[in-house]
């Protein structure tokens, strides 16, 4: 079962999506896969999902490559009898972080959930805790940056989720990044990159890191700065719910005397 658990991490197959495939909830599949063998499955279920893996038998299952065709074939027949089923079996549509949300984007949204629960599982797993924590802060800054995203559709080519000639973004901006990314992979890939020859290269990306840390505190301590005097003017101790306009108001006020002085 580790080996079919494994294709399904290739295959970027969420537990939502195989659920809905199987027409099953999440937790059934959890269920499914903690068996030893996948006969031990339903009959029905284990042959729904042979299927759609394109082989016979589960003893062909280390047979299976994944490459970029084998992933659109498979998404092919997924999508076939995902998109004529408009429900997500076992989940609560009433839920708060489904709320607002249409069906494509609840089915994301918790396909992402599961990625990110399948990383945190093992207490142990630093390298897992690490991932998602730096993911988490990438999420943060996406709208920082345009070539954020360009890192994202990068990353989705090369790993066979998406055409490479697909460009959701600028094409003309996204095509260059992505060719710049992959040179430097290239460079990176054949050896020789070696970190005394881009020690001085780190070197100022390290000091370019450091000058922005700076800038960012003294801008958090700045506006600690107006805050405090904001509550003091206004003859407050604290902000809460109750006064917290006024006092961002008052916040701006002191800003603005302090670009026309």
């Amino acid at each position: 079962m580790e080996r079919l658990d494994n294709i399904l991490k290739e295959l970027g197959i969420s537990k939502v999506k195989l659920a809905k495939f199987l027409g099953v909830s999440r937790q059934m599949i959890y269920n499914y896969l903690e068996l030893e063998d996948i006969n031990k499955w339903p009959k029905d279920k284990k042959v729904l999902l042979l299927n759609l893996l394109g082989i016979k038998s589960s003893d062909e299952l280390d047979d299976i490559k994944i490459d970029t065709d084998y992933i659109n074939e498979v998404e092919m027949r997924l999508n076939s009898i995902c998109s004529d089923n408009d429900t997500l079996p076992g989940i609560d549509s009433s839920n708060f972080l489904l709320s607002g949300l249409g069906k494509k984007e609840q089915e994301l949204l918790l396909s992402i959930i599961d990625l990110l629960k399948e990383k945190l599982e093992d207490p142990d797993d630093d390298d897992g805790h690490n991932t998602v924590e730096y993911l988490y802060h990438f999420i943060q800054s996406i709208d920082t940056s345009k070539e954020l995203k360009y890192i994202l559709g990068y990353v989705a080519k090369e790993t066979g989720f998406v055409k490479p000639l697909e460009f959701v973004f600028n094409e003309e901006e996204q095509f260059i990044f992505e060719s710049i990314m992959y040179s430097a992979f290239v460079l990176y890939n054949s050896g020789g990159a070696s970190k005394t020859k881009l020690a001085e290269c780190h070197k100022r990306f390290t000091n370019q890191i450091e000058q922005k840390r700076e800038e960012k505190l003294s801008r958090t301590l700045e506006l600690n700065n107006f805050k405090v005097l904001a509550l003091k003017e206004l003859g407050y101790t604290e902000i809460n719910p109750e006064n917290a306009t006024e006092v961002l108001e008052k916040i701006a006020e002191i800003q603005s005397r302090k670009v026309g002085n």
